[in-house]
């Protein structure tokens, strides 16, 4: 079986672990604990290790779906977790422009690694405080339209929204050759 590695990251709250959940055909393996620090605030439990999850979308072709901790005091998983990723989906907290600075820290730490297919995935555009994709665009760096990865609004509770993202995703991990 054919098996693509995608890798679902952004801060606390954005909805990674809701987004695995939502599209995974297995029950996601998940190391949600209790938050004891500032993200107590936000959410009863976090992520402390990853998330998994996996879709097969074809007789002989898998989605296998990773999610990363939201909190940088775990950000040591970011690396193990990116090593044999295929394609990232970085999802962005339209609501909480506070959490910009640490989604551009993700961004460069993938930047850094390797370069693989990426889509950025706006979640809370729903919200009164929610800014809009372009802001979101230029908060993450993103200058000129050649370095730009497609930028989408994704609702991580609708299965719909997360098909569409991942389909987008698999289109862009379909015209880049896998590193072996």
């Amino acid at each position: 079986m054919e098996i693509l590695r995608i890798l679902i990251t952004g801060s606390v709250g954005v909805g990674k672990t809701t987004m695995i959940r939502t599209i995974s055909d297995l029950e996601v393996v998940e190391t949600e604990k209790k938050a004891t620090d500032e993200t107590a605030s936000i959410k009863e439990t976090t992520t402390v290790a990853l998330d998994f999850g996996r879709l097969i979308f074809a007789p002989n072709q898998a989605l296998h779906l990773y999610g990363t901790p939201g909190q940088a005091r775990f950000d040591f998983m970011w690396e193990i977790l990116f090593r044999r990723t295929e394609a990232v989906i970085l999802l962005v907290d339209a609501h909480s422009p506070d959490s910009f600075p640490y989604s551009l820290q993700i961004l460069e730490f993938i930047k850094n690694i390797k370069q693989v297919p990426m889509l950025i995935g706006v979640t809370h555009t729903d919200s009164p405080e929610a800014v809009s994709l372009n802001e979101i665009e230029k908060a993450l760096g993103f200058t000129d339209n050649f370095s730009i990865p497609k930028i989408i609004p994704v609702n991580p509770n609708d299965k719909a929204s997360v098909t569409e993202a991942l389909l987008m995703l698999v289109e862009e991990l379909m015209k880049t050759p896998l590193e072996e």
